[in-house]
């Protein structure tokens, strides 16, 4: 009995001292708080939130993707989509999800910060415990994202997450207007996440990204404001309910209140139908 009770107490104080020492490891005060509900200030329509959106963006793009995005933008005129396919229930995908869609949480622990989005699949998970890039990368929407925090006036407390993001697939485009990245996919994006010395309700990510549709890096700084609310209200969003979009083939359609399908733009032609029996009505 003595025995069973030793090894007991062992384990009680091995537990102890392990709860202690990750306590010591882990000091949340050493972070910023980024707690509670977050939005973009602004919308989350442009990706540089200080100029009009479209053209009015004066996007750094090389003639031959500024030709692609002139050619988006007449279709969307005409009522097609272009290179944004948000429409078809995609993330928006690295840089575009930094514009701020829908409701954002940060949470921060020892080796990974996450940006929770309520919004079609959004969330981030940036890595900072010092973790190498592999060599090969799974390219998906969003990428992988490897970050460092670190403490720009030295006071012992960490301000900034730096973070640096690779790895991606397409179709992916910079905001709604559908400025174009390059269908390479060898984006590179930087962030400076940190919250404002001025107001602590408000926090900055200043994205730079790096493309081959571009002809020299393009820097721009989102900010977002923090709830008042002591307990905000989280919403939720189901892309496919009521999504009113078709696309078959290559082509977009949709679905009329009828149930019925129609064109997006003037003269589309029908989707090919030739598995189908012909009736006459």
């Amino acid at each position: 009995m003595f025995y069973r009770s030793s090894i007991a107490a062992a384990a009680f104080v091995a537990a102890l001292c392990t709860a202690t020492g990750d306590s010591r490891a882990w000091d949340d005060a050493l972070y910023p708080d980024f707690s509670g509900q977050w939005r973009p200030i602004g919308g989350p329509g442009r990706f540089d939130i200080s100029k009009p959106a479209g053209r009015g963006q004066e996007a750094p793009l090389t003639p031959e993707y500024q030709a692609i995005f002139e050619a988006n933008v007449k279709e969307q005129a005409a009522g097609g989509q272009g290179t944004t396919k948000t429409y078809r229930c995609f993330s928006p995908g690295m840089p575009r999800v930094t514009n701020g869609y829908g409701e954002i949480e940060f949470v921060v622990t020892p080796g990974t910060t996450h940006i929770l989005v309520d919004h079609i699949y959004d969330n981030r998970r940036i890595f900072t415990d010092g973790r190498p890039w592999p060599a090969e990368i799974t390219p998906t929407l969003l990428g992988l994202s490897i970050g460092h925090w670190i403490d720009t006036d030295g006071d012992g407390r960490y301000d900034v997450l730096e973070v640096e993001t690779r790895g991606f697939r397409g179709p992916r485009s910079f905001d709604a207007s559908g400025l174009p990245l390059h269908s390479d996919n060898q984006t590179i994006v930087k962030e400076r996440i940190y919250i404002d010395k001025n107001d602590r309700n408000v926090a900055h990510d200043e994205v730079t990204v790096i493309d081959h549709a571009l002809t020299r890096p393009w820097t721009v700084m989102k900010n977002y404001r923090r709830s008042p609310e002591l307990y905000p209200t989280w919403s939720e969003e189901n892309c496919g309910e009521s999504n009113n979009h078709v696309t078959i083939a290559d082509e977009d359609y949709m679905l009329s209140a009828e149930g019925l399908l129609m064109p997006t733009r003037k003269d589309q032609a029908p989707p090919d139908l030739r598995y189908f029996k012909k009736y006459n009505r």
